[in-house]
C-alpha cells in the first residue's frame, strides 16, 4: 500500500489515534467526538443531540453512538435542579476517557449558580371564616328518576279569613257530605229522540311477548350462524355480518333436519368457485342453500316377517319330541343327522355286482 500525506496548515482537528483506532466505537461515534473537539468555543452551548443533528445523525443511530461514548468514558452528564424548579442537564464531552470522579468537578465547574429561593408570601384567602347555615330548607319531591300517574305535588294554599254574610243574604250552608246518586233502575226504552251517547274506551292494548322458539330449534340456529360466520376463514369474499347470518341461518336449518352435518354444509357452500366471483355474499350463500339442499331422508317401512309354521312331532323311532319344520317334512333335522351317521358301510363293488346278478362273489386272488 503507498501512502502520501500532505498535513493541513489550517482548518484541522487533531485526533488521538485511541480515539481513531478504537475498536468499540463506530463510525458515527468517532465521527461525532472528532466534530465536537473542532467546534468553537461559543458553539459548546448547544445539546450534543442538536450537534449530532446536523451531522445526519438521528433517532436510533445517535442513541447508539453516545451510549458508546459515554460507556467508553468521553460523554458524561449530570442532572441538576435550577431556580423555579426547573431541570437542566450539562454534558461533557472529552477526547481523552475520563472516570466519573474525574468529570464531576469539571461538570460542577461548568453548572450554573443554584441559589435557593426565599419562601412565597402566603395571602389569606378572600373573606373571613363564617359558621355552617343549617335549617329553614323544605325538600321537594323529585319526580324525575320515576314515572307516576299522579301530578306532583303542590304546597296547599294558606287558610285566610272566612269571609262574612252581606246583610240581608241567606248564610251558605256549611259544605257536608256529597249525596249518594240514586239507585239505577231500568226504564223501557222510548221513542223520543235522545243523545247519542259516547263510544265506550277500549281497554288498552298490551303487547304480547313473541313465542320463543324451542331449545332444539335455537340450537339448531346458533350451529347453523357459526358455520356461516366461518366461512370468512376459508374465502374472504363470503364474510357476513350476525344480521345476514342469522336471517340465512333459517335456511341451513333446513340441510340439519334433513340429516345433513356441519361439514356437508361447509362443502356445499365452498366447493365449485364460480370463476366470475362472487358480488354479494349473502345472494350467493342463499342461492346455495336453495339449490343444494338434500332430499329428505326416505322413512323405510318395516318389513313384515311370515308367521312362523306350527310344531309337529318328529316321526324318527326314539323319544317323541317336537320341531317346526320348514318345507314340510316330517322328520326333524337332528334325527336325520343322526340316521345318516349310523348308516352301514357301502359293500364292495364285488359283491354288490353279484348281487345284483345273484351269482357268489368270487374271491380276490391270492386270498
Amino acid at each position: 500500500m503507498l501512502r502520501h500525506v500532505i498535513a493541513p496548515t489550517a482548518c484541522y482537528t487533531k485526533a488521538s489515534n485511541d480515539v481513531v483506532r478504537h475498536p468499540r466505537l463506530n463510525s458515527d461515534a468517532k465521527i461525532l467526538l472528532l466534530y465536537v473537539q473542532g467546534l468553537p468555543g461559543d458553539a459548546t452551548c448547544k445539546p450534543l443531540s442538536e450537534l449530532a443533528n446536523k451531522l445526519g445523525i438521528k433517532g436510533r443511530a445517535y442513541q447508539k453512538a453516545k451510549g458508546q461514548l459515554i460507556e467508553h468514558g468521553y460523554v458524561h452528564e449530570r442532572r441538576s435542579q435550577a431556580e423555579g424548579g426547573r431541570w437542566l442537564t450539562n454534558q461533557l464531552v472529552a477526547n481523552t476517557p475520563l472516570t466519573s470522579e474525574q468529570a464531576l468537578p469539571l461538570l460542577r465547574a461548568t453548572a450554573p449558580s443554584v441559589a435557593a429561593a426565599p419562601p412565597s408570601t402566603q395571602f389569606p384567602t378572600v373573606g373571613e371564616p363564617t359558621p355552617r347555615t343549617a335549617g329553614g330548607y323544605e325538600p321537594v319531591e323529585d319526580h324525575s328518576d320515576k314515572t307516576t300517574p299522579h301530578p306532583p305535588t303542590e304546597p296547599e294554599p294558606a287558610p285566610g279569613p272566612a269571609p262574612h254574610p252581606a246583610p240581608g243574604s241567606a248564610p251558605h250552608p256549611a259544605p257536608g257530605p256529597a249525596p249518594e246518586p240514586p239507585p239505577k233502575t231500568s226504564t223501557p226504552p222510548s221513542h223520543s229522540p235522545t243523545r247519542p251517547s259516547q263510544p265506550p274506551t277500549p281497554p288498552p292494548q298490551t303487547s304480547t311477548p313473541p313465542p320463543q322458539a324451542p331449545a332444539a330449534s335455537r340450537a339448531q340456529l346458533a350451529r347453523a350462524e357459526r358455520v356461516l360466520l366461518s366461512l370468512r376463514h376459508t374465502r374472504r369474499e363470503l364474510s357476513l355480518g350476525v344480521a345476514e347470518a342469522r336471517d340465512l341461518a333459517r335456511e341451513a336449518v333446513k340441510w340439519f333436519e334433513r340429516g345433513a352435518s356441519e361439514g356437508d354444509l361447509r362443502h356445499a357452500l365452498l366447493a365449485e368457485r364460480p370463476q366470475e366471483g362472487i358480488r354479494s355474499a349473502v345472494g350467493f350463500l342463499r342461492y346455495r342453500l336453495h339449490r343444494k339442499l338434500p332430499e329428505p331422508p326416505v322413512q323405510h317401512q318395516p318389513c313384515e316377517r311370515p308367521p312362523l309354521p306350527e310344531l309337529v312331532e318328529c316321526s324318527a323311532p326314539g323319544e317323541p319330541h317336537l320341531f317346526r319344520p320348514t318345507f314340510g317334512e316330517s322328520v326333524c333335522p337332528s334325527c336325520c343327522r343322526a340316521a345318516d351317521e349310523t348308516e352301514p358301510e357301502p359293500l364292495p363293488w364285488r359283491e354288490r355286482f353279484a348281487l345284483i346278478n345273484g351269482t357268489p362273489a368270487a374271491s380276490p386272488a391270492g386270498s
